[in-house]
Parts: C-alpha cells; structure tokens; sequence
C-alpha cells in the first residue's frame, strides 16, 4: 500500500513511490567529487598565493574587524559580531600575515564553489552540471574579490548560499531538518550582516505567493524563526543595548554611497559578471518556468524577489551576489541536457570557454595581482570606468578595494616619528587620534611594533570604543581637519605629511598634526562626537 506524507513545504512527498504534487523531481545524480574538489581547491590554492606575493597590503576595512576582535564585546557590538570572532580566532592560531589574515575568506571561497556544485546535483545536474556551476562561481571576478578580502561579505554569501540549498532540500523532500537547516544559516546571517534581513524577507514572500505557505501551519517554519533568532542573539541584543546604532549606519550609507546607485546602475552592475550573468538568467528562468524544475519554484521566486528588493532598496549592484551560485547551478542543470542534441555540445562547451575565457581576462579585478600603475593601465585599456567607480560616485585609477590597501604602513610609520619625537612627559600624556575607522585601525595593527598606544577616533565604531583613560593634553592626530582641532585645540601645529598616490583621494595627502591645551577633556566631549564618520 502507497504511504503518502504531506510535505513541509505544502508539497505532497510521495514515500512509497511516485511523484510530489509540484510534478515528477528529477533524479539526484552522482556527486562529480573528483571535478568539484579539484575546482574549490584551486579556488583556496589561488587566494594563498595571491596573498603571500601580492604588491598590495591589508584593507582599511580588514583594519576595522581586527581591532574589533581585540576589543570583542559579543553582547554590545555595534555591528555584527561573527567577524570579530573569526579574527580573534584566526589571528590566535595563525598570526598577522596577509595569508593568515584572509584564511578563513578564502576557506569560504572554496567553500561556495562546492556549494555552487552540491545544488546544481539537487536540481538534477550531472557531471557537467556541477563542474559548469563550480566554475563559475570560481571564474567571478565578484566572489574572487569577496573571498580575497576580511570582510563580512563572503560570508554573508556563504549563509545565503546555503540557505538556498537547504529551499532546494526542502522543495526536494519536505523534510523538517530542510526548515532548521533554513534557520540555521539566517542565523549565521544575522551573526555575520543584517542584510541577511532581505534574504528572510524574499524567502517569506515566496513562500507566501506559493503552495508552500500551507507549511506555515505547521510547526517547523516557526522552529526555523526561533533558530535563526537564537544563533543571531548576540547582534540582536547588540542593538537593543546600544540604542539600534543600525539605524544611524543605514542612514548615513543612504546618504553617502547608495544615493549615488539608481536601478539603471544596479541593474547594469550585474552585467560585470559577464557571460555568467547569462547563465543566471537561464537559471532564474529555468526555475520559474521549466516542467523540469518546477518542484523547485519557490527558490527561483526567492531570488527574483531578493532581486526586486534590492533594487527598489536602492541597493549596491553586489548585495545580489549571494543568490547568483543557486542560479548558476540551475542554469547549469537546464543547460545540461543539451548534450543529447545535435549542437548540444557546442553550447555546452561554449558556455565553459566563455565562462573561464572571461573569468582570465578580469582575473586583475577579482584579486589584487598586478601592482597599482599596471593595475592602473589594465583597468584604462578595458574601459572599465565601473569596476573602479568608488562608494562615492568618482571614478579613480584603480578600484576602490585596492586602493584601500595602499599606504597604511608609511601612515603609521610617520605617526610613531612624531610620537616619538615628543619630549618624555609629553610622551606620557599623548593621545593618538585618527579621524577615521582606516587611519585608527592601521595604527592599532602595525602600531604595537612601532610603540604606539592604541588609537582613538570618534569615527563609526571606534566611537563605541571610547576616548581612553587619558584626557588629551596632547594629542598626535592623523587625518583630522587642522580647523577641528584650532576650534578644541590652544595650539596647534604641523608636525609630518604622508603621501600615498595611489590611495583612495582622502589619504593621498594626510597631514600629521599635534595638538596640545585642550578646551574641555576627551572625555568631556565624546558623547556629542558620537555619529561622526
């Protein structure tokens, strides 16, 4: 006798034999291991090498997460504490080499290209399948760039990917460990970046415009809430401790960096992913449309409404990034059964030369390989204003990412001459102030060597840090306008300059100035610095 089991994601699982009610699933092929492992271990193969000879050094916004691991607060962070941790972490067993610093990205990296892969076999991918989706997560000059960075982004991708197989896991068996599974990476999410919150928010929409919102009855959607809520707690609590400073970081990113992003330039943002853009498209479309993969809609209907989210979010071109493995790997899958036709090998064929083809000649752009004047004459022979437009608006010489690399240990070098140029009992009372989250955490990362004290700056969340013990009676500043400190400052004088050339516009010319008789105390003033960039 045939048993049937209602499915969890309102869909009919048929245990005894048969089809569900979305229509027949199509059959879970092999794992292509052999194919898949080689690629994502070319992928971590890639990012090592990279970082143990490139001519570029650690990011300001890597700066940033370490210095939040030193001072790790997991209860009252103003950000999402899971990068902390993971720096904390990684720092104590492998030390401050770039390497070492970027580990745990590149481990995602790889990581998403297996996932790429372990997709395209749910949605019935074979060999070719798998490998195509692997590889062009592998070939992205997007995920080459997130996964060569510390930074929350790659991550973030990571938690998205996987809660897009586990929609796929569900759609396939309905099971309630597909729910958790769900759960468990929007918790992960909420650990990592609150833009986890648009992928939430797409998953419900689909569910609710599908037959699986008759899984809401049941008590496994709700099990998956209560486990993402309880594993993102700690960035929840933050927030509520800390008077939902989100709120304030939302704000002044709208006004500064996505005031500049319109729907035309997220949409033509996405073409940056090149041939593997088609790919996606024929995945998003293979998913809401193709007999084959129509179990499997409620997946493509979350990526096309993350999509709209995003765009009417005014969102920057690569917060999409995360659903585009899942569409990869239903492309893939779709394209995959052309093989048994008359120019099917020629299209799939074609498909991978043009993928990797693409994924060579932007490989400049995805890791920082060539150094900043033949990065610069790279980036003018493509034409390729876009990819070195920064957060900003202005187009610069080299991409935004590898400027931000550039000229941070001349910086803290020329802070710790004047520092140390101070007579002994000035020395003792000095303050190091930077006026942003960069300036402040190169002198925390390279200062211990250069015997400097941990900085102090107002800037984001180096604001929740706090001014220090010492009140400021002297005070070695990089990076602060000189008509800020004249107004809080008695005297006020010129002590270096730092010229980095190929840095971001803001820190090509950085004067080092030293302060001293202040107006009121560092202590004194802080509450109204709060906010302050």
């Amino acid at each position: 006798m045939q048993r049937i089991q209602t499915g969890l994601a309102g869909t009919a699982v048929f245990r005894g034999g048969g089809p569900p009610a979305g229509g027949p699933l199509p059959a879970r092929p092999p794992f292509a291991a052999g194919v898949v492992l080689a690629l994502a271990a070319l992928a971590l193969a890639l990012h090592v090498a990279v970082n143990l000879w490139t001519p570029y050094g650690v990011h300001r916004d890597e700066f940033l997460y370490m210095a939040m691991g030193e001072r790790l607060r997991l209860w009252s962070m103003d950000f999402p504490p899971l990068i902390a941790l993971v720096s904390l972490f990684q720092r104590g067993l492998f030390g401050d080499s770039l390497a070492a610093i970027r580990l745990v990205p590149a481990l995602a990296g790889a990581a998403l290209v297996a996932l790429a892969a372990a997709i395209a076999r749910e949605l019935g991918g074979g060999r070719f399948a798998q490998g195509l989706a692997a590889l062009a997560v592998l070939a992205s000059p997007l995920f080459l760039r997130a996964a060569n960075l510390f930074q929350p982004v790659v991550l973030d991708q990571l938690w998205w990917t996987l809660g897009l197989l586990a929609l796929v896991a569900l759609c396939r068996t309905g099971s309630p460990r597909a729910w958790i599974g769900l759960g468990a990476a929007c918790g992960l999410g909420l650990l990592t970046k609150f833009s986890i919150l648009f992928f939430g928010l797409a998953v419900l929409l689909a569910v609710l415009a599908t037959p699986h919102r008759r899984a809401l009855r049941t008590p496994w959607p709700w099990a998956a809430l209560l486990t993402a809520l309880l594993l993102g707690a700690p960035s929840i609590v933050g927030q509520l401790r800390l008077g939902f400073p989100v709120a304030g970081q939302m704000s002044d990113l709208q006004e500064t960096q996505l005031a500049h992003v319109g729907p035309a330039e997220f949409v033509l943002g996405q073409l940056l992913l090149g041939p593997a853009f088609g790919l996606a498209l024929l995945g998003a479309g293979a998913l809401l449309a193709a007999r084959a993969l129509r179990p499997f809609r409620l997946v493509g209907w979350s990526c096309v409404v993350a999509f709209a989210i995003l765009l009417l979010l005014r969102g920057k071109p690569y917060y999409l990034g995360p659903v585009y493995p899942a569409l990869f790997a239903a492309g893939a899958a779709r394209l995959e059964p052309l093989g048994g036709r008359a120019a099917g090998p020629a299209a799939r064929w074609g498909a991978v030369a043009l993928v990797l083809g693409y994924g060579l000649l932007v490989l400049p752009m995805g890791v920082p390989v060539l150094a900043p004047a033949r990065m610069a004459a790279y980036t003018a022979r493509l034409g390729a204003d876009e990819a070195n437009r920064t957060n900003t608006g202005a187009v610069e010489r080299l991409p935004q990412d590898y400027a931000d690399m550039l000229g941070w240990p001349e910086q803290a070098a020329a802070v710790a001459r004047v520092y140390h140029a101070l007579p002994p009992a000035e020395r003792a009372r000095a303050v190091v102030l930077a006026g942003n989250y960069g300036e402040a955490g190169a002198l925390d990362f390279h200062g211990a060597r250069l015997g400097l004290p941990p900085a102090v700056s107002a800037a984001g969340s180096y604001w929740f840090f706090g001014p220090g013990e010492l009140p400021g009676e002297v005070v070695v500043a990089v990076g602060v306008p000189e008509e800020d400190l004249r107004r809080a400052f008695r005297a006020v004088r010129p002590a270096a300059r730092v010229a980095s050339p190929w840095s971001v516009e803001e820190e090509r010319d950085v004067a080092v100035l030293v302060a001293e008789g202040p107006q009121r105390t560092l202590q004194e003033v802080w509450s109204e610095l709060a906010g302050r960039n």
